[in-house]
């Protein structure tokens, strides 16, 4: 039988093993293009035969699949299952179908519910615009949490430490009117008095969005409900009429549903 040392040095391989596969799959998430055993190698700091037999395992399991031509390496369709068991089981998802929904038939606009993910917000449910234009998916999107009206709308409500690392180094810039540090704690501070948060082409010139929290039934925000539309029909000149009171009403109707005992000041 083995003895309690190598037991223990078994184990510590078989983390530094989910380790190590943990940073491959997050390094060809990061790119935009297929990534080759020696690419990874050099940018995780690995030897060739260890990333070359972890890639090999993951392709077993269909996490990763290697290009024919290339014989580089890219992301597989298993995490695909993943992610969409993740989104069906995702409570915030389940309890926001129905009010989304009727938000964009509303507003006749898109509806994002957005999760925070580090320095961004994950799309966890997309509602189309209810017209015939072309539009594309955008569940699974990582959104900039400083440059967009759901990441503001929960970093209102969550400990001062999160909004102070965000903030902690210069914000990327996306377009000439995306906020400072700053701006965005000024912005940040408004949302916890009104209960609402807006982005006017801070991420993309043309597009902007109005949000509100959705709070959990410990008051915590787990999450966000927003409109999201041409800046011309967002904000005509203020927030489009009715625009602010579909939003803050379908994020209270949330946050009841997932048992919040309070909900922040309705907006003006």
């Amino acid at each position: 039988m083995p003895n309690s040392g190598e037991t223990t040095g078994r184990r510590r391989g078989t983390i530094q093993s989910v380790d190590r596969a943990a940073r491959i799959l997050k390094a060809l998430a990061g790119g935009p293009r297929r990534l080759g055993v020696s690419q990874l190698a050099d940018q995780l700091g690995l030897s060739r035969p260890t990333v070359h037999a972890l890639l090999q395992t993951l392709v077993a399991h269909g996490f990763v699949e290697q290009d024919r031509d290339s014989d580089k390496y890219q992301l597989g369709p298993g995490l695909l299952h993943l992610g969409s068991s993740y989104l069906d089981l995702n409570e915030l998802r389940a309890r926001s179908l129905v009010q989304a929904e009727r938000l964009a038939q509303a507003t006749g606009e898109a509806v994002r519910v957005g999760v925070l993910h580090g320095p961004s917000v994950v799309v966890v449910h997309h509602v189309f615009r209810p017209d015939a234009a072309f539009q594309v998916l955008e569940v699974g999107a990582q959104l900039p949490a400083h440059a967009s009206a759901l990441g503001k709308a929960i970093l209102a409500f969550q400990p001062e430490t999160i909004l102070a690392a965000l903030t902690a180094e210069p914000l990327p810039r996306l377009t000439s009117r995306t906020l400072p540090a700053a701006a965005l704690s000024a912005a940040v501070s408004s949302v916890r008095e009104k209960g609402l948060a807006h982005e006017r082409d801070e991420a993309v010139l043309g597009e902007s969005s109005i949000a509100a929290p959705i709070l959990d039934h410990a008051g915590h925000a787990v999450g966000a409900i927003a409109v999201v539309g041409e800046t011309r029909r967002i904000f005509p000149r203020g927030p489009a009429k009715g625009l602010a009171e579909a939003v803050a009403d379908a994020a209270r109707s949330i946050s009841r549903e997932l048992g919040a005992p309070r909900w922040p000041t309705a907006v003006a």
